[in-house]
């Protein structure tokens, strides 16, 4: 027997890339028509309606932001088994960690010569807001927290990374503990935060079949305002992000490759082309992982390698991401303070983006909620009614797009990465790059 569909199943069962993109197209276009069919009053009453339902999607995203942040982050340290950090592991780790912070240095470079910015009417109420530049030494140290409790009610980013990337650490070597007292205390912790981490991607889905009617409503407040003049910053921002991907692939992997690996370009390329395309397609890391396995194992990558290194890189290396952070930092405080950021703040950035890609999920959509805590290291919260929030919805509405090129980056740089260590420690069959 046939089941019954509900009376919205044309909305939840079609594909949530497009009811986003119509939710731009369509808040643009009618938010330029009321601006110039309405009166001011006339206006003003349905921007703050409009306004309404677009900043509860905003609360939404805030809500989650933290659970995310600590859940994920202790999940994703607390499951790597301290037996395989030995040579392997850490060259893996210290690999994407490192390419991790030139990709944020790149997309910061980006947007600071692109300078993608969306003139918007009545934005300028944070002109003044910038923030005074921090010695570096300040910075590092205000990383660790002196009081993990108030830095998660004040919002701190920085130290709850910190302590869960710690306690996520700790975690790992009591499950292994011979103390088998031990071990089930920390297997149910474990499972503790594995239930939350679990429990808030099913909220963030929920809150993502929310998004088309978020976005409309808060791109409609920004069109209704300020005109079609915002949609050449968007076309800027999607460049910028691309040539920063292309120029991380060419200069970084592929110079990696062939100067550090002494490996041929083409014959990476022939096999590594697969798991590029389908990531680019799915936009999920975790969902390209079985076609990244067997552009390894193709590539004479030993299995006890790259069992390992793909699925922590599906975890912790998100170069792409990091990449579309710079840009889109220095595009919304170019939109909403007029200036871009000093050194302190983008050596925070640089920090936060590395850092927080550890605990970002390798799923659709994951690099925007990254985002959020991106913005809020650098003193702009995205907060329900504020010029962020606008600029933070122009993103959230090409993000599908900039997530098919960062995830095909994020999981080139698994297989790149994979490959280069197997080299190194003499676990790769070369006879399969001879043929």
């Amino acid at each position: 027997m046939e089941k019954k569909k509900g009376a919205l199943s044309w909305y939840f069962d079609s594909n949530l890339l497009y009811r986003i993109l119509i939710g731009l197209v369509l808040g643009g276009i009618l938010g330029i028509i009321l601006a110039t069919s309405l009166s001011g009053e006339a206006l003003s009453k349905v921007l703050v309606w409009t306004g309404f339902f677009g900043n509860i999607f905003v609360r939404l995203l805030n809500m989650i932001m933290l659970p995310i942040i600590i859940s994920t982050l202790i999940v994703g340290a607390s499951s790597v088994s301290p037996a395989q950090l030995g040579k392997v592991g850490i060259r893996v780790i210290i690999f994407y960690l490192v390419t991790s912070g030139v990709a944020v240095a790149i997309g910061l470079l980006m947007g600071s010569i692109f300078r993608p910015q969306a003139e918007l009417a009545g934005f300028a109420e944070a002109a003044g807001r910038e923030v005074t530049q921090t010695p570096m030494a300040t910075i590092l140290l205000n990383i660790i927290p002196t009081n993990i409790f108030a830095a998660i009610v004040n919002v701190t980013v920085l130290p709850i990374i910190f302590f869960s990337l710690v306690f996520g650490l700790a975690l790992s070597y009591l499950k292994i503990s011979s103390n088998q007292r031990i071990k089930n205390a920390a297997e149910t912790v474990y499972n503790f935060f594995d239930g939350i981490a679990e429990a808030i991607m099913k909220v963030i889905k929920g809150i993502m079949q929310y998004a088309p009617i978020g976005v409309f409503a808060l791109v409609f407040g920004v069109f209704a305002q300020n005109g079609p003049r915002v949609v050449g910053s968007l076309g800027v921002v999607t460049a910028a992000c691309f040539i920063g991907y292309a120029i991380h692939v060419i200069v970084v992997y592929l110079g990696l490759l062939r100067f550090y690996g002494g490996l041929s370009i083409k014959r990476f390329f022939r096999d590594g082309k697969d798991p590029f395309i389908t990531a680019f397609v799915t936009r999920s890391s975790n969902g390209t992982l079985p076609v990244t396995m067997e552009a390894a194992e193709n590539l004479g990558v030993k299995k006890d390698v790259y069992s390992f290194s793909l699925p922590l890189g599906a975890t912790i290396n998100m170069d792409g991401t990091a990449i579309y952070q710079g840009v889109c930092a220095i595009f919304i405080a170019l939109t909403v303070t007029g200036h871009s950021f000093n050194l302190g703040q983008m050596g925070m950035i640089v920090v936060t983006a590395t850092l927080a890609s550890i605990g970002t999920a390798g799923v659709p959509g994951a690099g925007a909620i990254m985002l959020l805590m991106v913005l809020e290291t650098v003193g702009l919260p995205v907060t329900a009614g504020t010029a962020v929030a606008g600029a933070y919805a122009m993103i959230l509405g090409i993000d599908a797009l900039l997530d098919m090129g960062r995830t095909a980056l994020n999981v080139t740089g698994d297989l790149v990465c994979t490959t280069l260590v197997s080299k190194k420690m003499g676990e790769m069959d070369m006879n399969k790059w001879n043929s």
